[in-house]
């Protein structure tokens, strides 16, 4: 779907309204609604934690009463502050205001600093926060006595305090923008509705976005395609559900490609284990690995499924130069439909030579990622040589040293940063992190959903890289930026399940492999 501003949002939500003849009262309850549903699932011991509610007098505090009601309903007991008079509320907000007060009792309301001294206290016994003091209007900075409150539920904000949950934006951050002028929420999640909005994409907000959930409250796709003028998109389920087909009654394992894994070293096996295990897990009919002599043994005996083919290896026990000789490796690739390379070869100068010569012959559609791209690193220009697509899935570190600058520079542009590098190279470009950013040499542009910072360990790149050539093998690339688009969301999303599972911090990269059946699963039912 597009990103939108927030003047697109509330045209959405007008035509919502005088096209679609859906109110704005119906709209508000399937927001609150949604995120109380969120909650639920995220904490399902949500009706035994202390909750606070804390709404401004806007419609962002109406979505607030709304969840609020709604987790009271679900069996929560929730704490609710108003911080204005209930007199300054208007329209919807005000109606839910009402409601609040009628069904559900005790309201409290803070109408100044010195009321809000008494009862921030309360913000020290509080297990979830909910955040609906301020929505996607706010400009400039905010003062008073709500800039107090929003630096006392940051004091509370941490892994071992209170759990923030932003309602639609967290309040205090421009929505166009990304940046607080003034304080800002640090949420650790925010659920926004319909789309997200411009300043949600990008390193700037990721300290106070956190991780960001999207919420359809009734407003149909095809009027975000409309008053989206933004080029850049959000890759849900429905963004790929292209892939969401069944396989054909007569298909076999020819029908879905042969992807070659070039990966591994001695004392770096594992790469190449993880990064064929994915590839296959993730539909490819074939796969081999192609790795260093000394190596294959360990390979082969990880995954039965999988083929190998032993190259020979340096002193070192890296790939060899002596791969080409007799056209050995050209034999190992012919018939192949994907060939990704990199995770696992070592920085070794022969092998780094035998990576740089394998992408300027492209022969299939090449994955290239960890070592793979190091081999390139100061050599950045050459990638645009050769005819065959290629696709590149540089972290910020490997991207800096692509480009020979500093992580910083390019976590503060990620867009920009992954758009000129695949205009220059004539190249995908997959800069992972926090919203992995998708760009294809032409320009299209996607930030993917999916994923959280437990799979920040050893192992889960390999996953992508292997999971990217599976599909590449199935799909092929008439249109690869969706299949590149597609893995990057799948990978996440696997990375989602495997962390409900395990939490963030034990989460291993082979539980992401174990967990694409699942990820295959919901995807199809959302897609």
């Amino acid at each position: 779907m597009k990103i939108l501003t927030a003047e697109e949002m509330r045209e959405v939500d007008r035509l919502t309204t005088e096209r679609y003849g859906i109110p704005g009262l119906t709209l508000m309850e399937n927001a609150g609604a949604g995120v109380a549903r969120f909650i639920a699932q995220r904490w399902p011991d949500f009706a035994q934690r202390r909750m606070i509610v804390l709404c401004g007098k806007g419609n962002n505090g109406g979505d607030g009463f709304v969840a609020a009601r709604r987790l009271r309903d679900l069996g929560a007991k929730p704490d609710v502050y108003l911080l204005a008079g209930p007199e300054e509320m208007r329209g919807d907000a005000a109606t839910n205001g009402k409601r609040w007060q009628e069904t559900c009792g005790e309201l409290h309301v803070i109408r100044d600093s010195s009321a809000w001294q008494s009862a921030k206290v309360t913000l020290a016994s509080a297990d979830i926060i909910l955040d609906a003091i301020l929505g996607t209007g706010t400009h400039g900075a905010v003062a008073g006595f709500l800039a107090e409150v929003i630096e006392a539920v940051n004091q509370r904000h941490g892994p071992a305090r209170s759990a923030v949950v932003s309602v639609d934006i967290p309040s205090g951050l421009v929505a166009d923008t990304g940046e607080g002028e003034g304080p800002a929420v640090k949420a650790a999640y925010t659920v926004t509705f319909t789309a997200p909005k411009t300043g949600m994409i990008g390193s700037s907000a990721g300290d106070y976005v956190g991780q960001l959930i999207v919420h359809d409250i009734g407003s149909p796709p095809e009027l975000i395609e409309e008053v989206g003028k933004n080029d850049v998109r959000w890759v849900d389920a429905r963004e790929v559900n292209k892939f969401a087909q069944p396989r054909r009654a007569d298909g076999n394992k020819g029908s879905y490609g042969h992807a070659l894994i070039v990966a591994g070293s001695v004392g770096k096996s594992g790469a190449a284990v993880l990064a064929s295990w994915a590839a296959l897990r993730t539909g490819a009919g074939l796969v081999t690995v192609a790795t260093p002599e000394p190596v294959l043994p360990i390979v082969a005996a990880h995954t039965p499924e999988i083929m190998t083919e032993p190259l020979p290896a340096t002193e070192a026990g890296t790939i060899s130069l002596r791969s080409f000789e007799y056209e050995r490796f050209d034999k190992v690739v012919k018939g192949k439909r994907a060939l990704a390379i990199g995770p696992g070869l070592t920085t070794q100068d022969e092998t780094q030579q035998f990576v740089r010569d394998v992408v300027h012959k492209r022969a299939v559609p090449i994955v290239l990622d960890a070592d793979g791209l190091n081999a390139f690193a100061g050599h950045a220009p050459e990638l645009k040589n050769g005819t065959g697509p290629i696709a590149l899935t540089p972290h910020p570190g490997e991207m800096a040293r692509l480009l020979g600058c500093e992580i910083k520079e390019v976590q503060a542009r990620r867009v920009e940063v992954a758009r000129k590098c695949a205009e220059d190279w004539n190249a995908f470009v997959i800069l992972k992190g926090h919203q992995t950013v998708i760009v294809s040499p032409d320009g299209q542009t996607f930030v993917n959903s999916t994923g959280n910072p437990g799979m920040g360990t050893g192992g889960t790149g390999d996953v992508l890289t292997g999971m990217l050539a599976g599909l590449t093998a199935q799909f092929g690339t008439s249109d690869w930026v969706h299949v590149l688009a597609f893995g990057v969301y799948l990978h996440g999303l696997a990375g989602d399940i495997a962390y409900a599972d395990t939490g963030e911090a034990p989460l291993l990269a082979s539980d992401l492999i174990r967990a694409i059946p699942r990820a295959y699963q919901h995807f199809y039912a959302n897609a």
